[in-house]
């Protein structure tokens, strides 16, 4: 009984092993093909390694959202703010794990039953339907899609809130049209194995952007009379909490991050790697802006608005919107991807027949972003409604699903990690991720988020031309 149960595992890990190594063979070949520039083009263009997956992650993980969270410590006072941060940042990051575990799992029985993924490219859809059936697919399906949808309207609504900083002679409405039109050209990027140099490009620019944000704000000093009397109310409160449930709940991609590896077996533990680099963007910024300025966040959604201008906020508005635009194409690539397969372009080779393709996928974002331009109170909504299950409750859910019976997790392709080796353990946690998430970020942050939007809504209205136009420094004028 023991060596057939030896020899099943074996032939698991051989799977596995191989199909491991004909995407790196693939990758291989297709970094070799091409012209005499291909070399150069490769290491630009074609990424799969360990790094490239960890830049993709953190660059991903924090974009304008880290303007946005001195304006969530102002709803949650400093040590909520800061705790919340960790806490969810641990939270994300275990879910991700969750994701990659149930990733590789289905890759593997895939691989048993000698299935071929040559030009596809796996979805977390397609992972919940193998695993658990079309029910699950339909759920993870309607989930992520929306969560990514909103996701780009959010990057696009942060473009035209930060140029503004810098160009006031356009209302952020028209902002908003001419990003709109600079975005769309995110699809002639193929898929994520061609976003190395961008990955890397734009966590550099949101590390400049956030230590920026700490120095100026020290700089400044506290404004005359600040207060800090956070947090103050409910709504409030779980306004801001699910902000930042919203911040480190980037990693509805994970898949397409994966499953652009070469070893997608080794992502697990990069996202948390990620995160932990990314702490020391999101606490030292949004502390030191939140202890300069206090409650006047409250009504400055944006970090930038309150910072006087200078040549070097101007530098950090311009990196922000450059890596906005990279943000939004991660958002908005899986889209493209289920777009595509839904017409039937997918396993074209053609960049210019699926590009023409995934244009109509773009309108509906720049719409969306016209109608609801409410930059800040837009994260929370999106956090609360959409977030909390996409990438919190269902990958728990689905996890808990896949490894019920004995059998299953006799033959798992991942065993439980060496720092929790129980299963019981692991079933634990996951309950709790989908109970506290559940009540706490749906149900508490659905409520205040919702509230705080409405009115949102009934001040500005929709189809707002210029979003909390009215600067708090003469220079602005």
């Amino acid at each position: 009984m023991l060596s057939q149960r030896q020899a099943e595992e074996a032939m698991v890990s051989s799977f596995t092993d191989a199909g491991e190594r004909g995407r790196a063979v693939e990758g291989e070949e297709k970094e070799r093909t091409g012209d005499s520039g291909s070399g150069l083009k490769s290491f630009l263009w074609h990424g799969g390694s360990v790094y490239d997956a960890w830049f993709s992650c953190a660059s991903n993980q924090v974009a304008q959202v880290l303007l946005t969270l001195p304006y969530s410590f102002s709803q949650l006072g400093m040590l909520s703010g800061i705790i919340l941060q960790i806490f969810y940042g641990f939270l994300g990051s275990w879910t991700a794990y969750l994701i990659s575990v149930l990733y590789v799992e289905y890759r593997t029985r895939k691989q048993k039953e000698n299935h071929s993924f040559k030009n596809h490219v796996i979805q977390w859809f397609e992972v919940l339907d193998g695993l658990l059936g079309t029910y699950w697919k339909a759920i993870g399906l309607a989930f992520n899609c929306t969560f990514l949808l909103f996701g780009s309207v959010i990057q696009l609504i942060a473009c035209a809130s930060n140029i503004y900083y810098i160009n006031d002679h356009l209302d952020k409405r028209t902002w908003t049209y001419i990003f709109g039109a600079c975005c769309a050209t995110t699809v002639f990027v193929p898929s994520f194995h061609n976003y190395r140099v961008w990955s890397f490009l734009g966590l550099g620019m949101t590390t400049y952007t956030a230590w920026y944000l700490t120095a100026a704000a020290l700089a400044h000093g506290q404004v005359e009379g600040v207060t800090h009397s956070g947090p103050t109310k409910l709504v409030l409160y779980f306004t801001g909490a699910t902000n930042i449930l919203y911040t480190f709940g980037g990693h509805a991609v994970t898949v397409e991050i994966m499953d652009a590896m070469w070893k997608p077996r080794k992502f697990k533990y990069i996202y948390l790697l990620a995160t932990l680099y990314v702490f020391t963007l999101t606490i030292p910024s949004a502390t030191a802006v939140y202890w300069a300025f206090g409650d006047q966040l409250l009504t400055h959604a944006n970090a930038f608005s309150l910072l006087p201008r200078s040549g070097w906020r101007d530098a950090a508005v311009i990196l922000m919107l450059i890596h906005q635009f990279i943000t939004f194409g991660f958002a908005c690539t899986p889209l493209y991807f289920v777009w595509e397969k839904v017409i039937g372009v997918h396993h074209t080779k053609s960049i210019i027949l699926r590009a023409l393709a995934r244009l109509p996928v773009v309108i509906p974002i720049w719409f969306l972003a016209i109608i609801f331009p409410f930059f800040g109170p837009i994260n929370s909504a999106v956090g609360a409604l959409l977030v909390s299950f996409t990438v919190y409750i269902i990958p728990a859910a689905a996890h808990m699903a896949t490894y019920r019976s004995a059998s299953a997790r006799q033959d798992a392709a991942e065993k439980p990690p060496s720092f929790l080796p129980s299963w019981t353990g692991m079933y634990v946690v996951n309950a709790f991720v989908v109970c506290w998430v559940l009540v706490v970020g749906f149900g508490c942050g659905g409520w205040a988020s919702m509230t705080n939007f409405i009115k949102q809504v009934d001040t500005f209205g929709l189809f707002a031309k210029c979003y909390q136009c009215k600067p708090p420094s003469p220079s602005h004028h």
